[in-house]
C-alpha cells in the first residue's frame, strides 16, 4: 500500500525526494570499478544486494564522507551504524574527548572531517575546554543534531550572528554550504553567548528558512515549540535544546529514545550468533558479547592508521553516563 505522501506526488518528484538518482550513480560507479568481480554473480544480483544493503543502512559503512552525507537517508543510516556499534561505551560508562569520539567516527568513515566532530561537542561543552569528556548519549544526541542538520545550523548561525549585530532579519543573506559565506563571519564570542537574542524575533527569521529549506530542518513545529518557552536565548542554548528534544529526536527517527539507547535487542542477538560460531573467541570476551563492537577488542594491524582508545574512563556505578561538564550543557 502506497503511503499519502506518495500519492501526494508525482513520480518525478517523489523519486528525487528520495534520491534514487543518487543511489542509481552510485552503484553504477562501483559495478563499473569491480566488473570482473560482478561478472562472476551477475549484474542483476549486484544490483538487488546493493538496494537490500541501502534499504538495511548498511550501505554507508567505511564510505567516503561525501556519500554518507549526500541523502538524509544515508545521515539517518550512518548515526544508526554508529549508535549500533559503539553503544557499548555508554553502557560500560567510559567517558572519552572530541578526539576519541572522532576517531570512532573515522573508523566508520576514514575521511570523516573533524570540524563537525568539533562542533558536535561544543553543544555539550559549551564555552569549556575541548578536551573535558563527554558521555556517549551526551554527544551521540549532540553530534545527531549537528550532522543530520549541518546545512540548515550552517544558515541559523548567519541568522544569529546578524541579529546580534542588529541587522535586519528580513535582509539576512543565507549561506548553503559550510564553505560558503558563513566561515567569513566573525566567531560566535563570549559576549554573544550570554547575550542572546529574542526567541520571538529569532523563530520568525527560522520559520522562514524552514520554508527554504523544508526537508533538511527540523518540523517548523517543533522548533516553535522550542522557542515558545524562552524569551531570549543563545545560538548554543538552542542547540542544546534541540539536541535534547523528544519530539525531534523521534521525527528524524534514526536513534531510540534516551531512556532505550542501551538497548539493542536484535544487535545482541546477531552478535551472539556470530560469536558462537567462531571457536575460541567467546572465552575471550570477558565482557557482554557486544563489547566485540569496539576497536580496542579487535587485533591490531601492522598497517592500520588508527590508534588505539586509550585513557579508560569509568563513572560511578549509580552514574547516569553524565559528567559535571555535560550536566553544565543543561542549564
Amino acid at each position: 500500500m502506497l503511503s499519502p505522501e506518495r500519492l501526494a506526488l508525482p513520480d518525478y518528484e517523489y523519486l528525487a525526494q528520495q534520491h534514487v538518482l543518487t543511489y542509481m550513480e552510485d552503484a553504477v560507479c562501483q559495478l563499473l570499478e569491480n566488473k570482473e568481480d560482478i561478472s562472476q554473480y551477475g549484474i542483476a544480483r549486484f544490483f538487488t544486494e546493493y538496494f537490500n544493503s541501502v534499504c538495511q543502512g548498511t550501505h554507508i559503512l567505511f564510505r567516503e564522507f561525501s556519500f554518507i552525507q549526500a541523502t538524509p537517508h544515508n545521515r539517518a543510516s550512518f548515526l544508526r551504524a554508529f549508535w549500533r556499534c559503539f553503544r557499548t561505551v555508554g553502557k560500560n560508562g567510559d567517558l572519552l574527548t572530541m578526539k576519541e569520539y572522532h576517531c570512532l567516527l573515522q573508523l566508520l568513515c576514514p575521511d570523516f572531517p573533524l570540524e563537525l566532530t568539533q562542533k558536535a561537542a561544543r553543544i555539550v561543552l559549551m564555552d569549556d575546554a575541548m578536551d573535558c569528556l563527554m558521555s556517549f548519549s551526551d554527544f551521540l544526541f549532540a553530534f545527531q543534531i549537528q550532522f543530520y542538520y549541518s546545512e540548515f545550523l550552517e544558515s541559523v548561525a548567519a541568522i544569529y550572528q546578524d541579529l546580534l549585530s542588529g541587522k535586519n532579519p528580513n535582509t539576512v543573506i543565507v549561506p548553503t554550504s559550510s564553505s560558503g559565506q558563513h566561515r567569513q563571519r566573525p566567531a560566535l564570542g563570549e559576549a554573544s553567548m550570554l547575550e542572546g537574542v529574542e526567541a520571538s524575533l529569532f523563530y520568525q527569521c527560522l520559520e522562514n528558512l524552514c520554508d527554504r529549506h523544508k526537508y533538511s530542518c527540523p518540523p517548523p513545529a517543533l522548533v516553535k515549540e522550542v522557542l515558545s518557552n524562552v524569551q531570549r536565548l543563545t545560538f548554543y542554548g538552542f542547540l542544546v535544546a534541540l539536541s535534547k528534544h523528544h519530539g525531534i529526536n523521534q521525527a528524524l527517527g534514526a536513534l531510540p529514545d534516551k531512556g532505550d539507547l542501551m538497548h539493542d535487542p536484535a544487535m545482541d542477538e546477531e552478535l551472539e550468533r556470530l560469536l558462537v560460531q567462531v571457536p575460541g573467541l567467546v572465552n575471550s570476551v570477558s565482557a557482554s558479547p557486544e563489547a566485540s563492537c569496539l576497536p580496542s577488542r579487535t587485533p591490531p594491524r601492522v598497517a592500520s592508521p588508527w590508534r588505539p582508545l586509550h585513557h579508560s574512563r569509568k563513572v560511578d556505578a549509580e552514574s547516569d553516563g553524565s559528567t559535571e561538564e555535560t550536566d553544565e550543557s543543561e542549564t
